[in-house]
């Protein structure tokens, strides 16, 4: 079979409906040359397998603005924050607007001031930052002080309501709460009460979740007694114990919503009482252990962020912000959770 022709420069023109000095432009940046005329020149490229077409790859990212985007995640020791830094740097690499660098901090606890300083910080490193955080008067005065000296700060996972905020990247809480609820409602069956985990009250998403289930069971079960939620740190340790104490005093329990991390020490409760398989645990986010704990028939149903459709979002709003010549209105985007059963694992 005869050997294919190499492509050339003026088939790559010829394709991307320009002249070969534009074509010649992208490949040596020897003029400016419009971010759309040149991705229309790389298309054709890729399209023809040219052999500079790498060379041109390059000088399509050269083009683009560098900009250095600050992430403040919770702790570094969980899988999903692990996952979401992942996430965070592959959407970096993919955004085509802007050339990305990405700094990730983390912080270990929920104390108001470690978060304020963790985003000052970021504030002062990068052009844009995004923070899950807690919702507090210090938390915002970061996030004001930040959007005062030109770096707009975006909420990640867990709304926030600093009137600066450039937006959000996450799901409905009250959406996904009240799915929880519904689920419930339908899998709990005959039980008595049921009882409500939940990380902290300052995630604006933890109160969103809950109230979503509360509204749900009311209007699916009426009939079942919803228990006074156990605030638990979104510890491990401390959910271990809080379910313990819930499983030992409430003998007509036929369910539990768990909102927040720790879900290790909550199975473990579940699997020590005896009762992990007669009662049905509904909690949130995909993780080794959620996923065992599905496949270990103790978990009914998890509520599961999508965490690259969230860091790409994210990505994405802040990028958007950073080249508008005037400032935008706040990008809030809201991604669609998934749920997992012990048959979709």
């Amino acid at each position: 079979m005869a050997n294919r022709r190499r492509a050339t420069l003026a088939d790559v023109a010829r394709k991307a409906g320009v002249g070969i000095a534009t074509v010649d432009r992208v490949l040596n940046a020897r003029a400016p040359v419009s971010k759309e005329t040149a991705a229309r020149v790389m298309s054709a490229a890729e399209a023809l397998d040219y052999h500079a077409r790498g060379l041109m790859r390059q000088r399509l990212r050269d083009l683009v603005p560098s900009k250095r985007l600050g992430f403040v995640l919770q702790k570094q020791s969980k899988w999903f924050y692990q996952e979401l830094a992942r996430a965070i740097q592959n959407a970096a690499r993919a955004q085509p607007d802007i050339r990305a660098e990405v700094e990730i901090g983390f912080v270990e606890s929920l104390s108001p001031n470690d978060l304020s300083q963790e985003i000052t910080r970021m504030a002062g490193r990068c052009d844009a930052v995004a923070a899950v955080s807690i919702d507090h008067p210090k938390v915002n005065e970061a996030i004001a002080a930040a959007s005062e000296g030109g770096v707009p700060v975006f909420a990640l996972l867990s709304r926030l309501t600093a009137p600066e905020l450039a937006g959000f990247s996450g799901i409905d809480g009250n959406k996904a709460g009240r799915t929880a609820g519904w689920s419930m409602a339908r899998l709990a069956g005959v039980a008595d009460e049921v009882g409500i985990l939940v990380g902290s009250y300052r995630y604006l998403g933890h109160e969103a979740l809950e109230a979503g289930f509360r509204s749900a069971m009311r209007e699916y079960a009426p009939e079942v007694r919803l228990r006074e939620s156990i605030v638990y740190l979104d510890d491990r340790a401390v959910a271990y114990e809080a379910a313990s104490e819930l499983l030992a005093n409430a003998p007509g329990l036929g369910g539990i919503y768990h909102i927040g991390g720790g879900v290790s020490g909550v199975v473990t409760a579940l699997a020590e009482s005896g009762r992990g398989r007669e009662l049905t645990y509904i909690c949130q986010e995909q993780s080794p252990a959620t996923r065992q704990a599905l496949i270990d028939g103790i978990a009914d149903i998890v509520i599961a962020t999508p965490i690259a459709d969230v860091a790409g979002a994210a990505v994405d709003a802040m990028a958007r912000h950073l080249c508008s010549v005037t400032p935008p209105a706040p990008d809030y985007a809201i991604a669609e959770f998934r749920l997992m059963t012990p048959e979709s694992v």
